[in-house]
This record gives C-alpha cells, sequence and structure tokens, in this order.
C-alpha cells in the first residue's frame, strides 16, 4: 500500500454532523462531463487543425484519436474514481498512488491555475459572444465574465440539486445547439462532397509528424474536461457503476459530436476555408443562414460556454473542500453549508480567484497554462492506476480499466508528448505554469509543520508525511 494511504479521511475543522449526500445519478454524472468538455472548443479549434494538416481525411482522424486517447485516459482514471469516490478527485488518487506531496501539489494547482483559469477563461468566452448583442470594451467583456461567474457561483452555492438541474439544462441545449448547427450545415445549400478535397496532403508521412502533433495538442484539449465528475465522487448514487460508465459515455458521445461538427464544417468551408476562419461556428452559420445563422450561433456559444463554465464550478470546489478536510489547505474551506450540504467557503473563495483571473489576464495565456500543468497529473493519474495495482493488488476494484496495461501506457505516451510540445512551444508560459506548481511547496512545508505539531498535540490528528 502507498504511503498517502494512511492519511485521516477528514480533520476536527469538518464538522462531524455535516456532510456532502450521494444524490446524483448517472444521467446528472453523464451531463456534467458532457457540459464540461463542450465549450467554446469545438467553435473555434477547428480552424487550427485544419490549419496544420489542410486536408479533410486529417482533420477528421485528428478529431478521432483525439477521442481515443481521451478514452484511454478516462478508461483510466475511471478505474480510480470507481475505487476511491471520495470528493476531491485526483487529489485523492495522486495522494494515494503518489504520495501525499503530489496529491497536494495537484490540489494546489487546481486552486492556482487548472479550475480557476479555466472558469476565467471560459467566463470571458461567454462575455465575448454576448458583446455581439450587446457592443462591450475590454473592460466590459471582463466585467460579465465575472458577473456570470458570480451568479454560477451563487447558483452552486444555494445546493447540489440546484447545481446539477442547471448543468443538465444546459448541457442538454448546448448539446441541441451543436447537433442543429451540423444539420443546418449539411442540409443548406451553400456545401457539396467536392469540399472534401483534398482528402490527402501531398507531403510524405514524415512531413505530417509535426503538424499532426500540433493539431493533436489542440483537439485535446477541446476534449478536456472529462475528469471533471469524479471530483464530486462523495456525492454520486452507486458510484462503484456510475463513475465508470459516465465517463465512458461521456468520451463516445462527445466524440461522435465533435466528427460530425467537423464534417459539417468543412462541407461548407473546405478545408481551406476552415483553416482561414477565425469563429469556425459563426462563419458556417452565416454561410447558410446569412445574419440570423450569426446571430443564433452567438447565442449557441453563449449557452455552452455557460454549461461548461457551471459544470467546473459545480466540481472544482470539492477539491479545496477535501484538501481543508485533510488539513492540506485553509480550514475554513472544509465548512459546508448546514442546510444545503454545499462547500459554500470553497465555492465562494474559487469564484473570487477565478474572477481575479478574469481581470488579468487573456483567454489564450490562461488556457496554455491550464493545458501545461493539468496534462501532467493526468499522466500522473494514469501511472497511479499501474503503481496501485501492484502496492495494493488487495483494493476493492468495482471496475478495472479496459485494455489494462496498454490502455494507461498509452495514455501517459500522449499526455507527454503534449507536455514537450507545450514546453517546445511556448517555453515561458510552460515554466510560468512550473513555477505556480511549485509555489505550493512552502505552503505544503507550512501545512505539514502545523498538523505535525496538532497531532503531537491531540493524538488523534496525523500529519501528512512529506
Amino acid at each position: 500500500m502507498s504511503r498517502g494511504a494512511d492519511l485521516p479521511p477528514s480533520s476536527p475543522s469538518a464538522p462531524a454532523d455535516v456532510s456532502l449526500q450521494r444524490e446524483l445519478g448517472l444521467f446528472d454524472s453523464t451531463m456534467i462531463n458532457v457540459g464540461t468538455i463542450i465549450g467554446s472548443g469545438i467553435f473555434i479549434v477547428p480552424a487550427a487543425v485544419a490549419g496544420y494538416l489542410h486536408a479533410s481525411a486529417l482533420v477528421v482522424a485528428a478529431w478521432l484519436i483525439g477521442g481515443v486517447v481521451s478514452l484511454f485516459g478516462a478508461l483510466s482514471v475511471a478505474e480510480l474514481g470507481a475505487a476511491m469516490p471520495d470528493a476531491g478527485g485526483m487529489f485523492v488518487y495522486l495522494r494515494r498512488g503518489w504520495g501525499p506531496i503530489w496529491g497536494y501539489l495537484y490540489g494546489w494547482t487546481n486552486a492556482v491555475v487548472i479550475n480557476p483559469a479555466s472558469i476565467a477563461a471560459i467566463g470571458i468566452g461567454f462575455a465575448t459572444y454576448v458583446g455581439y448583442f450587446v457592443p462591450l470594451s475590454a473592460h466590459g467583456v471582463q466585467g460579465v465574465a465575472m458577473a456570470s461567474i458570480a451568479t454560477l457561483t451563487l447558483i452552486n452555492c444555494l445546493g447540489l440539486r440546484q447545481g446539477a438541474v442547471t448543468q443538465n439544462v444546459l448541457t442538454l441545449l448546448k448539446i441541441g445547439a451543436v447537433l442543429g448547427l451540423v444539420a443546418v450545415g449539411f442540409l443548406g445549400a451553400h456545401g457539396g462532397l467536392d469540399r472534401y478535397q483534398p482528402l490527402w496532403p501531398g507531403a510524405g508521412i514524415a512531413a505530417l509528424a509535426g503538424p499532426f502533433g500540433l493539431a493533436m495538442v489542440a483537439v485535446l484539449w477541446a476534449y478536456d474536461g472529462w475528469i471533471e465528475i469524479t471530483y464530486v465522487g462523495s456525492e454520486i448514487r452507486d458510484p462503484g457503476r456510475a463513475i465508470p460508465r459516465s465517463i465512458v459515455a461521456s468520451i463516445v458521445l462527445v466524440t461522435g459530436i465533435y466528427v460530425l461538427a467537423s464534417l459539417a464544417f468543412i462541407y461548407v468551408l473546405t478545408p481551406a476555408g476552415v483553416a482561414r476562419s477565425a469563429a469556425v461556428g459563426a462563419d458556417v452559420a452565416t454561410a447558410v443562414l446569412g445574419g440570423l445563422g450569426a446571430a443564433l450561433i452567438a447565442v449557441a456559444i453563449a449557452i455552452s460556454t455557460l454549461g461548461a463554465n457551471n459544470g467546473i464550478i459545480f466540481t472544482a470546489a470539492r477539491i479545496p473542500y477535501a484538501m481543508a478536510r485533510d488539513a492540506q489547505f485553509f480550514r475554513a474551506c472544509a465548512r459546508l453549508h448546514p442546510r444545503r450540504r454545499t462547500p459554500v467557503v470553497a465555492l465562494v473563495t474559487q469564484g473570487i480567484w477565478a474572477c481575479l483571473l478574469a481581470g488579468s489576464g487573456t483567454y489564450d495565456q490562461l488556457i496554455t497554462y491550464v493545458i501545461f500543468t493539468s496534462f501532467i497529473f493526468y499522466a500522473m493519474a494514469a501511472g497511479a492506476v499501474l503503481r496501485l495495482r501492484r502496492l495494493d493488488p488487495g483494493m476493492e476494484r468495482p471496475y478495472r480499466t479496459w485494455g489494462y496495461p496498454v490502455t494507461p501506457l498509452l495514455f501517459i505516451g500522449f499526455a507527454l508528448a503534449l507536455v514537450g510540445s507545450t514546453i517546445l512551444q511556448a517555453p515561458r508560459d510552460a515554466l510560468i505554469g512550473l513555477a505556480l506548481v511549485a509555489l505550493g511547496l512552502p505552503f505544503y512545508a507550512y501545512l505539514t509543520r502545523r498538523a505535525r505539531v496538532a497531532a503531537a498535540a491531540s493524538p488523534a490528528v496525523a500529519a501528512p508525511s512529506a
């Protein structure tokens, strides 16, 4: 058993008579994941993918491979989620698989970079599309983004069901919007099968390796978010079955939607037209429906980004909550509302930090930080599946990773390739991401010492090992 397994489940900062409740079903869980994955990426990323690859078959292959790679990661993490259905997700898995410091660094990075930056960036994306209807200055975009973050945070403070119902409605609306755009593209008079030319570029396989790798970085960003449901593992009914099923179902559903959308975009614009488009979804809708199409796609993207943000806000606050219960974060974040049983302090703290990020940086910069840091920990989570199979073979595993050990090994390879590509393409941003991770080390040292002092004073409180 790993050295993280002996940590206490909670600390005195968490009231014993108030706990999270298992109220989320399979449908809720799937909608959380789908709604978080499908944000603004499918309306923006296809241009970058087509710009790198220049051929229909390669573009579609990139989206399919991205779905398969994400599925490999999802299948790996599903084993951990079914075995350890606790609040905090990978904070719990990495702590158990690699030791307390790695769980802490993941949790710290989420509190500082991964989820707050996602919330801020998606909030800015939402506000940008609101600007289609109401002219906004740069400060106005930031203000609308902050207001949307604050509103969604309030909804999720009101109760678990309020957050889940909001997520379900927004996710169903966005699925309908994307599929509606696909239908408009295929049924309109502006497309044709001839627009799929060229199917394959004239360059050789060796020359395509570099561009294909860059395209995969963009594609995997569009699939990011499949991990979200594990953050609320302690609030899912029958987690041993629901967590794996919801993770797999969400990836399969999103892959189908992304491939159909990519085919529809090319059908209308051609690969070169998609590559030239700054907002491919809007350009497709405008080409088919004119000004009405542009307005409809702006509404669709606004709904899509709002749903993605609600999913992250809903789930991500459980990470600092779980850390605080283990005396590895600010103690106040372990508090639950006595009646609504939501981690209100963690939610509000997360919302404030995300608003500050929204007002201090650009969308592209924030996303770069998120991608780089998140895939480091994704690779470690897949590695934890391998490590725990060896160190703790007796652990109860309601679900075992399909294709083990090939599936987690392949995902680790792709995740590390993405990390390496980010370092080569944006070394400055990568260094900032690493610095933000390392910034947690002094706090970890402080919290560890504080826990040891508390353990000495009260034998019932255990200190985390380094």
